[in-house]
């Protein structure tokens, strides 16, 4: 008779459950493919990228380190850039006045060399090659020199200067270029010709652009004036 009522219990309980799973009341979880307003505008709103308006972790990492260096007496040093520092021009040469003198020199020397052979050629003489070379090699250590001292960091803190140190040379030296093969004969021409000829060049190439443009019209106003032959 017990095991009988125990049954019936069980049956009627299971029953009950079914029913209330039925009518939607139970606790188990119930799947559905609806979505109610709220859920849509979760969906579909945009993250947060703004800037937090309190302290970061950072900024407190930051402010017990702080108190912990008191506490210890230690006293940290932070770097700041010095904005007072002059900053150098943007045509100072990266590798430095040493490495720039080296190769502006070879370069003037290889122009020496090829104004000598120009000057033989003009006279119709035999070129002599190894007084020409002789010429050209005795030349490049000043040449390595002149480079040099004109650019050290000091010459670039005052560019007018420059501009105008480099115009005065670079007329001086095309108007006695053109007076020397005009007024002075062959031999004094192939001996003077090369050199000068080599710092003209190098004096209009070191200068900013409106200066080198006035020394070159400069020279052929000169040699205009004098009624001078350029070649």
């Amino acid at each position: 008779m017990h095991i009988t009522m125990s049954s019936g219990n069980r049956k009627e309980r299971r029953a009950k459950g079914s029913k209330t799973s039925a009518n939607g009341k139970g606790s188990g979880f119930q799947p559905t493919n609806e979505i109610d307003e709220d859920g849509v505008e979760m969906i579909l709103k945009h993250p947060d990228f703004s800037k937090p308006t309190g302290k970061t972790l950072f900024d407190l990492a930051e402010e017990r380190q702080r108190e912990l260096d008191k506490i210890n007496g230690r006293t940290r040093v932070v770097k700041v850039p010095v904005a007072s520092t002059p900053a150098l021009p943007d045509d100072v040469p990266p590798i430095g006045p040493l490495g720039d003198s080296i190769l502006y020199s070879i370069s003037m020397a290889v122009l020496h060399l090829t104004l000598d052979v120009l000057v033989y050629s003009q006279y119709r003489e035999d070129i002599l090659w190894n007084e020409i070379l002789w010429r050209a090699f005795t030349a490049w250590p000043i040449f390595i020199l002149a480079v040099y001292l004109t650019h050290v960091d000091f010459s670039y803190r005052f560019p007018i200067l420059r501009d105008a140190t480099f115009f005065g040379g670079s007329v001086v030296a095309g108007c006695y270029l053109i007076y020397s093969g005009n007024k002075h004969g062959y031999f004094y021409v192939m001996k003077s010709a090369p050199p000068v000829g080599t710092l003209w060049i190098w004096s209009v190439v070191e200068m900013s652009l409106p200066f080198a443009v006035t020394s070159v019209a400069v020279v052929l106003g000169y040699i205009w004036w004098n009624g001078f032959d350029f070649f």
